[in-house]
């Protein structure tokens, strides 16, 4: 009976452990995939559509665990991200370390397809969005980008 349990903890601990690399595969893939400069596609907040000129002059750069995002050069914010590839839809968490939310927390979901990545986010200290809208009220932001230079592979083709 003892050797029966020892073998059903073993093979349950063997489970996880495979598990947990998987996890950290895909992490590392996606996290991957972030790295480099975007321009922004599209945006809107709490269902308003960000401008076209505004649209032009948003930046985003990812190296390592961290995302800054630019208007006109000036940082609008900065964040340490963690990303979990594993749920549906996948979710990002942003620490703010700098911008108009800096120490708060931003829970979000994300999508990568090809060189684009869209996002959506709750305001700070918001539930967590499980889908990608954003309309009136709902203290959402959603946002497409498109990579322009990969630190992971060389230049997307325009």
């Amino acid at each position: 009976m003892k050797t029966r349990f020892a073998l059903l903890i073993g093979l349950a601990t063997a489970a996880i452990s495979v598990a947990r690399a998987e996890d950290n595969e895909a992490v590392k893939k996606d996290l991957a995939r972030l790295q480099g400069e975007w321009s922004m596609v599209s945006g809107s907040a709490d269902g308003q559509s960000m401008p076209e000129e505004m649209l032009k002059q948003m930046k985003r750069v990812c190296k390592g665990d961290e995302s800054t995002t630019t208007m006109a050069g000036q940082v609008f914010m900065k964040a340490k991200i963690t990303i979990d590839p594993s749920k549906k839809p996948k979710t990002i968490d942003y620490e703010m370390t700098e911008g108009f939310t800096k120490g708060k927390k931003q829970l979000g979901i994300y999508e990568l397809d090809g060189d684009r990545f869209k996002s959506c986010f709750g305001a700070a200290g918001a539930e967590r969005p499980t889908d990608f809208t954003s309309k009136p009220g709902d203290r959402r932001t959603l946002s497409v980008w498109k990579c322009e230079k990969s630190s992971a592979s060389p230049p997307v083709k325009k």
